[in-house]
């Protein structure tokens, strides 16, 4: 048979298989495929039920064609048993074949039936078996027509007519099996609106992600939205997801528990360490299964690369033998589009599976630590801070993911490696070794160079954050550096970190251009050294084009596990580090839930308490015994820090339990100290989960007094509240906290010290009408920490704390008589008066609203702007500023303040409110344009751009010389002169190859360069456009936003984007030389190319235009898991004593998955992107491999090895440079961004040279104001009318008014921070108007109400610009009574202050304000008071400072507390802008007018 095969089949024009070959193999190879696939695809089925499919036409007709084909089978098999009885003896293939057929169609029909009763709308596995079987059947269709048409008749009549019915039907199987089955009833398919198409596709549609073709469509039409999205599979959502990963942790923690524990003193310590639960376990349990299965389509991919070079060598063989039949090379040539084609379908595949299941891992390690953090004890919480949590979150989480796409090349790239070198070897024998060698030793060249990148990182990250946190403090503290003129100093903090970074980027990039060269050159190299030492080796080792191009298109294999294995390496390190962070945060200790026993009959009881924090810390209370009686008040009161807080959290369980028991009975609402306030409507943190009523809602807003300020809040209840409140003020807050807990309507009401946040006059009506004896709680059982005394008298039972302990307990009137601990604290606080008490709002939270901004980097600002809603309460200080003096003008005042005044004001204000957030809200959709590449380019250098361009060029030249020569030299191999010339072929490929290298590194050192002085000019130009902005735009601008600017996208130009031009110029310039050589080694190439290039920029347009819009939409959801989860921490206890966990948990997910919904669609769109161009790449492989076939005539060996062989590498370089297209337009967008905030509109200059005032001016200290108004900005009503006053140098005055009076905004008018809208101020003569804001600022001086600190040494923050010597410093120290604090700290002058000033009183911080007032010592002082900062002692000690020092000085003071100006030359007071009286105290006294009755107010007259 050998010979005959030889002869029918290879050497003819007309090839035909012999009749047994088409009889078994042939007809065997499909039956064989769906028995062997059979059993695993059946269990698949048992496993997974989907509902059954109604049967339809299509249904029927494919099994009444299975059928059919069982018969026409086994008509064959009857006929040729019909043929026996007749005497012809058939060989006995006749029989077995048309047997086997027969029963495999009936398989074949029966998996028909079976999916269709198991819900399978489209089977992969039938659509391969009729695929085969169509294909397997072309053969002898064929050579049946063949033998046909030689012997002029058709011999075997009747199998002849059953073949062709057979193949008939296979093919309409095949054509049938395209088609999808309708979906299964009662599935999720019906129900979902917004399904994704995936769970519908067919088998071919799944293959090619054809499904997700109308999605590009929708985002190439028009900007996707979130509604577009699908929605995300059931099999991805948190829901199924993260149960199965905790149920098998807690598999793992069970295990670690069982194991022995009797000896659990610290000797069992090393046992204990060895049986840690394993979370890698745990995740492997999980997610190994699915994840083997994408690991099983690498290995076949794997193996399937290595086909191509083998059909390469088979290609240039043949155009070598002249003789040959064509059809041979036309099928190697389809053959390798066939193993092109399927091997993108495979690798394809196995990405989906890799980056599906990283989501998976992502969405179940989230749900885990999310879960884990409601319920950890409390030492556990203080063991790691919210932002490290929230880093497990975020960066673990994420490292996860990446690691996941990543993994398989573990096993993988060893075996490309071994299999490659085998195929080598096999070529060029044992010179394949010195080739080896090269790239070994590369590989320390590029792991050293990636230890180095990867130190430069970590420094240049703390560089980094030094400079974000040096920005954020100065955006925090704009104002107070523009009133004290102290920009400069700070700009040149600023940059002289950002040089440093700089500088550790230029070293970043050197190494990086170093690792590029490397990276291009490793394959030249590589082939230089193995080609050399092949010729020289041996005389008779000539190099031919086989061997040349098949070991070329090997080494291109190599590359990529060469390069990727060390990457994988670092990125598994990392990924182990998570593990171990998350392993120990999911292993720390919960909450006992049974150490309060909460089913007992009494109503709060405490017996022998002992409570601790943490357990290594001493107990907190001791022997604490309490009964509450049911329905009564109990009132705790005790010196700050005695233990009064901790006795709610151990009656919540939220402290660790020594001895003693606990029992409460029925539910619980709790009020904390600091209120909880989640960012969410006010309505719903009011509502907190429970169904809306009204009455009952308004009785409790009545009742926490909060109806006079919804009038205020610009949406009513439905204002969207920013994170931790921060657009309510302190007293807001909290009564939003007590209206939380009076909604609730519980038993018990454990309330921690909620008067204190809120004005005298509200507490008073908070605890007549809520809390008291009177109040809509009466008759539910109340403990009420509290410091104001006025309420004792009406409390139930009173509890003295001291140090922990229960010191006495009784009513108001039995206490007093024993004479104890409480009435030492009652005579301690009365002297205070109660008056006082009344004006005194003691809540640091309010005095510095700013602190809350800092963290609320503004989630992504590129949300489309549905989100307006959300962004109205980004804002406070702009609303602060509209209001006047301070946040506490929020909440309802009693110094007459109407509630009326307020509402007019406010509606005023509303309106512009909403049109200011419109103005700030900018984002970017569609596509990015030309103007911002040439911004970039100019910043960069035209010049230099041009240059760079011109470099990439000269490398790709030399890249194609290189490999042209190759041919040339291969060529040598037929005409025989390869010895004389070795040394020069040899020779001038080398000096090739060095060219290419050499300029590569000048090309990545020019760029690296050019994007190093860009990112300069770009975060220099912002930078000095920030200082210079005028003060109206930080007041609309929430700080998020700007800071934001200056580090995502400064990182982005700093780090992501050139690596992104760089590789984009690359890939670029890659593409255009492979089309080069294809087209010049066979130029009927071109023809195909502009067809082919339509297609790719079509696919590419759409994917671009969908890409970057998901990539916005994921980046703009993934922020709120990360605000709502750190929320949930800071607000755990408040979320447990009212019992909401579960309800948290499943908001958290909510975000995930719709997260996830857009991250999905996001991958996907990378697979479908990744199928299509590679079919693009495959058909270039074809056509190169068809043209060289048609016109091998006149092509030599070398040119068709050149050319198929770039075909090959064009794939990747197409694919990669989509990626790059895509990911260029993204980040281009952060030079926009910055460009956009490098522009704004700035204030007046600094220094004006010829209108510099002399240098001791002010000397007399008068000050003029003629016909002055004012407005805060553009658009908005005058905040003062026509003011006209003049004050003598040295006068003493004092400014008074209602909330919003204007009074604030006439400080600063003087300092310029507004600008006159009509009139002027001359102080001494000169109008301040013509000067420049330095010269004005620095000669003014002012103690600002909120004392702003810098993060620097306590000198530093005195004098920045160093030029007062020691002694002044500790001078003014002195005055200011901080001397004695200061120089007891170690550090005296140097001591550091941390951000904001927090390691310092807010007393002290005031203290601080008033040492730089005395420093600078102008004849102008401006005292905002800041009475709710300061105890009364340090505000005495600042009054008599002021009264001693300032002396000879002109003084304007606002007053809050009026006996701090009762002695004061003369009062100004203010009524909305307009000056209502003008004269001295006493005279104003005696006109009975505004000021009587302010004074009346605060009781300092009768």
């Amino acid at each position: 048979m050998g010979s005959s095969w030889s002869n029918q089949t290879l050497h003819t024009e007309r090839p035909d298989l012999p009749e047994c070959f088409q009889l078994s193999v042939l007809s065997w190879l499909p039956c064989v495929y769906l028995w062997a696939v059979c059993p695993i695809y059946l269990f698949y089925l048992k496993k997974n039920h989907r509902g059954y499919i109604m049967m339809s036409i299509m249904n029927r007709f494919k099994t009444v064609f299975g059928l059919l084909l069982w018969i026409v089978c086994w008509t064959d098999l009857f006929y040729t048993f019909h043929e026996l009885r007749q005497g012809h003896t058939q060989p006995p293939i006749y029989f077995v074949t048309p047997l086997v057929l027969g029963m495999t169609m009936l398989l074949a029909t029966f998996l028909i039936q079976f999916e269709r009763l198991r819900g399978v709308q489209s089977s992969g596995v039938l659509f391969i078996f009729w695929f085969l079987s169509v294909l397997c059947a072309v053969v002898p269709f064929r050579s049946k027509i063949l033998q046909a048409s030689s012997q002029n008749e058709v011999t075997d009549k009747l199998r002849f007519t059953t073949f062709y019915l057979y193949f008939g039907l296979a093919v309409c199987e095949l054509i049938l099996c395209c088609f999808n089955e309708k979906p299964p009833l009662f599935s999720n398919v019906v129900t979902d609106p917004n399904l994704c198409p995936e769970t519908t596709a067919g088998f071919l549609s799944t293959l090619t992600f054809w499904w997700f073709t109308s999605l590009a469509i929708k985002g190439y039409k028009t900007p996707l939205e979130n509604k577009d999205l699908w929605s995300l599979n059931q099999r991805d959502s948190s829901k199924v997801m993260v149960p199965k990963l905790l149920q098998e942790w807690e598999k793992e923690l069970a295990k670690a528990k069982s194991s022995p524990e009797e000896v659990e003193v610290l000797l069992s310590n090393q046992k204990a360490a060895s049986r840690q639960p394993s979370f890698l376990r745990a995740l492997i349990k999980t997610f190994g299964p699915y994840f083997l299965i994408g690991s099983a389509y690498k290995l076949l991919q794997d193996v399937i690369t290595f086909v191509n070079p083998q059909l390469l060598r088979m290609l240039i063989s043949f155009t070598k033998q002249k003789g040959a039949p064509d059809w041979w090379g036309y099928s190697l040539a389809f053959l390798m589009f066939f193993t092109a084609v399927l091997q993108t379908l495979i690798l394809h595949r196995h990405f989906q599976y890799c980056f599906v299941t990283g989501m998976n891992i992502r969405t179940a390690v989230i749900g885990a630590i999310y879960r884990k953090a409601l319920v950890i004890t409390n030492a556990a919480k203080r063991s790691s801070t919210v932002g490290e949590v929230v880093n497990l979150m975020s960066v673990d989480a994420q490292r996860f993911m990446d690691l996941t796409t990543f993994l398989n090349l573990l096993w993988s790239a060893p075996l490309q490696i071994m299999l490659a070198l085998y195929f080598l070897w096999q070529n060029l024998g044992p010179s394949v070794l010195a080739g080896l060698a090269v790239m070994i030793m590369l590989i320390p060249f590029n792991a050293v160079i990636a230890m180095k990148t990867r130190a430069y990182q970590v420094e240049q990250m703390q560089y980094k954050d030094s400079r974000i946190k040096l920005m954020n403090e100065i955006l925090n503290g704009i104002k107070v550096l523009k009133l004290y003129a102290w920009e400069n100093s700070f700009k040149e903090k600023v940059l002289a970190i950002r040089q440093k970074e700089l500088n550790v980027l230029r070293k970043t990039a050197y190494l990086g251009a170093l690792s590029t060269m490397a990276w291009t050159s490793a394959p030249f190299l590589v082939a230089l050294t193995t080609f050399a030492v092949y010729v020289t080796v041996d005389e008779n080792n000539i190099l031919d084009a086989e061997r040349a191009f098949v070991s070329l298109s090997l080494f291109n294999i190599l590359r990529f596990p060469l390069n990727m294995l060390p990457q994988v390496i670092s990125s598994l390190v990392q990924a182990s580090v998570s593990l171990k962070r998350i392993q120990r945060f999911l292993s720390h200790d919960e909450l006992d839930p049974s150490s309060v026993d909460r089913n007992n009959t009494a109503t709060v009881t405490v017996v022998n308490g002992k409570f601790t924090w943490a357990k290594e810390d001493p107990p907190v209370l001791h022997n604490i015994n309490v009964m509450v009686p049911q329905g009564s008040l109990l009132a705790v009161v005790g010196h700050v820090g005695c233990g009064k807080s901790s006795l709610i959290s151990a009656l919540l369980g939220e402290v660790e339990k020594l001895e003693g028991e606990v029992s409460t009975r029925g539910s619980v609402a709790y009020v904390p100290q600091q209120a909880w306030i989640q960012n969410a409507t006010l309505r719903d943190n009011i509502l907190f989960g429970k169904p809306y009523n009204e009455p009952k809602y308004c009785c409790v807003l009545e009742a926490c007094a909060l109806t006079p300020d919804l009038e205020v809040l610009p949406g009513g209840d439905m204002t969207e509240i920013g994170e931790k409140g921060i657009n309510l003020s302190g007293g807001q807050r909290q009564r939003v906290s007590l209206a939380r807990a009076l909604y609730s309507d519980t038993d018990i009401y454990l309330l921690d010290d909620p008067l204190s946040a809120v004005d005298a006059h509200v507490a008073k009506h908070i605890f007549d009408n809520l809390i008291g004896p009177e109040g809509v709680l009466k008759g539910k059982t109340r403990i009420l920490v509290t410091h104001g005394i006025s309420f004792l008298p009406q409390v139930d039972n009173i509890m003295v704390m001291v140090e922990g302990r229960v010191s006495e307990m009784g009513s108001y009137q039995e206490l007093l008589k024993q004479n104890g601990a409480f009435a030492e604290f009652l005579r301690n606080y009365a002297l205070e008066d109660i008056v006082e008490e009344e004006e005194e709002l003691i809540e640091e939270e309010e005095l510095f609203p700013e602190d809350a901004l800092s963290n609320l980097t503004d989630i992504v600002d590129n949300e489309p702007v549905i989100n307006k809603a959300k962004r109205n309460f980004r804002r406070q200080i702009s609303i602060i500023s509209v209001d006047g003096e301070n946040p506490k003008g929020r909440s309802v005042r009693r110094h007459g303040c109407s509630q009326r005044i307020h509402s007019d004001q406010q509606e005023k204000k509303a309106p512009h409110e909403m049109q200011k957030l419109i103005q700030a809200e900018t984002a970017e959709t569609g596509r990015v344009k030309t103007k911002v590449f040439l911004e970039y380019a100019k910043a960069v250098g035209l010049l230099l751009s041009v240059f760079i361009c011109f470099l990439y060029g000269c490398q790709s030249a030399a890249a194609i010389g290189g490999n042209i020569w190759l041919s040339q030299w291969t060529n040598d191999a037929l005409t025989n002169q390869t010895q004389e010339n070795v040394h020069m072929r040899v020779g001038v490929y080398a000096s090739l190859g060095l060219a290419q290298g050499i300029l590569v590194l000048i090309c990545s050192f020019t760029l690296a360069m050019g994007n190093i002085g860009a990112a300069r000019k770009l975060h220099f130009n912002l930078l000095t456009n920030k200082f210079h902005t005028p003060q109206s735009f930080f007041d609309t601008t929430p700080l998020g936003r700007i800071i934001n600017r200056f580090s995502k996208d400064i990182y982005i130009i700093d780090e992501a984007l050139p690596s992104t031009v760089l590789m984009f110029l690359a890939t670029f310039f890659a593409s255009l030389s492979n089309m080069i050589v294809i087209v010049s080694s066979t130029p009927i190439f071109a023809v195909v190319i502009a067809p082919l290039a339509f297609v790719y920029i079509f696919v590419q347009r759409f994917y671009v235009a969908t890409s970057r819009q998901l990539k916005r939409l994921e980046s703009v959801s993934r922020s709120p898991i990360y605000s709502h989860f750190s929320e949930t921490v800071t607000g755990s206890s408040v979320i447990r004593a009212y019992g909401r966990h579960s309800a948290f948990v499943v908001m958290s997910d909510m975000k995930v998955d719709e997260n996830q919904k857009s991250y999905y669609p996001g991958i996907v769109s990378n697979r479908w992107l990744g199928v299509r161009i590679e079919f693009i790449g495959n058909c270039i492989v074809l056509f190169a491999a068809l043209f060289a076939v048609t016109g091998k005539d006149n092509l030599n060996p070398g040119l068709v090895g050149l050319s198929v062989s770039y075909a090959l590498q064009v794939t990747m370089s197409l694919n990669w440079m989509v990626r790059m297209t895509s990911d260029l337009e993204s980040n281009i967008v952060a030079v926009e961004r910055v460009k956009e905030y490098s522009e704004t509109k700035t204030e007046a200059p600094w220094e004006v040279e010829d209108k510099k005032p002399p240098p001791e001016w002010p000397t007399e200290g008068n000050v003029e104001f003629h016909d002055y108004s004012v407005r805060y900005r553009e658009g908005l009503d005058l905040v003062l009318k026509n003011l006209t006053l003049s004050v003598k140098g040295g006068e003493k005055i004092g400014i008074v008014g209602r909330t919003g009076a204007g009074k604030s905004s006439m400080t600063l008018c003087l300092f310029r921070l507004l600008e006159a809208a009509a009139g002027e101020i001359t102080i001494d003569g000169v109008k301040i108007s013509e000067l420049g804001l330095h010269d004005l600022r620095s000669r003014l001086t002012i103690i600002p109400q909120e004392p702003v600190l810098f993060s620097g040494s306590l000198k530093m923050n005195l004098d920045p610009f160093e030029k007062y010597s020691d002694e002044e410093v500790w001078r003014a120290l002195q005055q200011s009574h901080l001397h004695k604090f200061v120089s007891n700290q170690p550090a005296k002058l140097d001591l550091e202050c941390s951000e904001g000033g927090e390691n310092l009183s807010v007393g002290q911080r005031q203290l601080v304000c008033l040492a730089r007032a005395l420093l600078r010592k102008t004849r102008i002082l401006i005292l905002d008071e800041a009475t709710a900062a300061v105890d009364l002692e340090t505000d005495d000690l600042i009054q008599s400072t002021i009264r001693t020092q300032f002396e000879d000085c002109t003084v304007f003071t606002i007053a809050h507390r009026l006996n701090t100006i009762m002695d004061y030359t003369r009062v100004l007071v203010l009524d909305k802008g307009q000056i209502a009286e003008f004269d001295t105290p006493t005279n104003l006294l005696s006109q009975r007018g505004v000021f009587y009755g302010m004074a009346k107010d605060a009781g300092l007259t009768q």
